[in-house]
């Protein structure tokens, strides 16, 4: 086997790091060595629970040392690896994966790590070809919807590797001394800079509870992420209420577009720690900038930064021709390469080896990629993603509502949030608290509407057909 095969070089680095502090939770320190020991006792445990290559592994763990040694061991027996998200049933990734599914839970991990370990060095049993890792949306389509990424994938991808690194991760690594980690480690962004923390020789810290400003001061952190409602939140409370952020050395922004304006007051009170990264689910990171970037001649405030040398950019028009503006696609080497049970959305977004990303962008003479919109409806709230489509239904199935438009605008809180227009039925008189309630009952939160109000037609297009961008602001 490779020892380039994912995640061998995560099997390496904690092999021979001896005592150095990789994992500290409260007072308690776990080395570099004893994460070792944690990893190779839980693949032990795992493949005596008949975990290997080509099986399914769903992972729904807290932020331990034990929840990182599970993660890590579950891609070094070379399984297929799922993180579940909030509300999403085993039951429901065994009809979607056709198969069964070993559940990793924090209940479950005694009993793992406790597997005898025969102490001789891990190898990672990853097939290249293999499935490594399916990401699951959340579910607000209608259905989740499960991005596939090969072991052959994660193998090319940076984060490991020092050597491998874009200039702007450089720069972000030499300032993950204490980084942060809370919500899921199986999480996509949350692994891929626990990774680079690692190897950049940092240590993971669990936030305890997690908040921002409190678990920056509480743990003397100097990196996490951070969505762009969260940024504002944080911002504005340095404002009135400044906490002792003298420790902090990175923020990175996801999840959201930062609008320039926000990025320079960010700046401004924060100071040169923000790094605003632009990428998705099925590219990983696209393009970044960084603090430096943010500070220097030009109005590249306004961009998402540039895309590391492994990765192409294209910009398109409706029938697939370069573009000054248009859709961007994307290439990388370490890309998803389609959907889960989902072969026509595969089909529309992976193609001759690129990646659709559906939004609207134009590249600047110096490299700089500048986002212009969104090819497709989508909502992001809280870095959570929200489809238009399902809210609209929802709202019209109230008998009150006999037309239901859903839009998106700026939010200081959540980044971007809700707001729905509904047509009334004949006689009646929609209720919003109503709605809201049918709403989030139906999608979830994120997806229940900021503002709903009632108009008594929607704005129409030349050509006849509903115009949401119309819509009062």
């Amino acid at each position: 086997m490779p020892t380039d095969v994912w995640p061998q070089a995560v099997l390496d680095l904690l092999a021979t790091g001896d005592d150095r502090p990789v994992f500290c939770d409260g007072d308690r320190v776990v080395t570099a060595a004893g994460m070792s020991a944690l990893v190779r006792r839980t693949a032990a445990g795992l493949r005596a629970a008949g975990a290997g290559p080509g099986t399914d592994v769903a992972l729904r763990l807290g932020v331990t040392a034990e929840a990182f040694a599970a993660t890590i061991a579950a891609f070094a027996v070379g399984a297929r690896v799922s993180g579940i998200r909030t509300g999403q049933s085993t039951g429901h990734l065994a009809r979607l994966l056709g198969g069964d599914v070993l559940l990793v839970d924090d209940a479950r991990l005694g009993e793992l790590t406790a597997t005898a370990d025969d102490g001789g060095p891990l190898i990672a049993a990853g097939r290249p070809d293999d499935i490594a890792r399916i990401i699951w949306t959340s579910g607000t389509t209608g259905h989740p919807k499960g991005c596939l990424q090969t072991y052959a994938a994660m193998s090319a991808a940076w984060a490991p590797y020092p050597d491998r690194w874009p200039p702007a991760i450089r720069e972000l690594a030499a300032r993950l001394r204490r980084y942060l980690v809370f919500g899921s480690l199986s999480s996509q962004v949350m692994l891929e800079y626990a990774i680079v923390t690692l190897a950049a020789g940092g240590t993971l810290v669990a936030a305890r509870p997690p908040g921002f400003p409190a678990m920056i001061t509480r743990h003397r952190a100097t990196a996490s992420v951070i969505t762009v409602g969260k940024l504002h939140q944080l911002v504005r409370a340095q404002r009135t209420d400044p906490a002792d952020l003298s420790s902090l050395r990175a923020l990175l922004v996801s999840g959201s577009p930062l609008p320039p304006a926000r990025l320079a007051e960010a700046l401004d009170v924060l100071g040169p720690v923000v790094f605003h990264g632009y990428g998705q689910t099925e590219t990983g990171m696209i393009t970044m900038l960084t603090p430096a970037e943010m500070r220097g001649p030009g109005a590249v405030l306004a961009s998402v930064g540039r895309p590391p040398a492994v990765t192409r950019l294209a910009v398109r028009d409706a029938a697939g021709r370069p573009a000054a503006e248009g859709e961007l696609f994307v290439r990388t080497p370490a890309q998803a390469c389609g959907y889960a049970g989902d072969p026509a959305e595969t089909a529309d977004v992976f193609a001759d080896g690129w990646v659709r990303t559906r939004d609207l962008a134009r590249l600047g003479p110096d490299g700089y990629l500048y986002l212009l919109g969104r090819a497709r409806d989508v909502i992001i709230v809280d870095a959570t993603l929200v489809y238009a489509g399902p809210i609209e239904r929802a709202l019209a199935s109230d008998p009150a509502v006999a037309e239901a438009y859903v839009v998106s605008r700026p939010d200081d809180v959540t980044g971007e949030a809700v707001h729905a227009f509904v047509v009334p039925a004949d006689g009646r008189t929609p209720d919003p608290a109503a709605l809201r309630r049918l709403v989030a009952g139906s999608l979830g939160e994120a997806a229940a509407p900021r503002t709903i109000r009632t108009i008594d037609r929607v704005p129409v297009s030349p050509s006849g057909k509903p115009d949401k961008n119309a819509l009062p602001s």
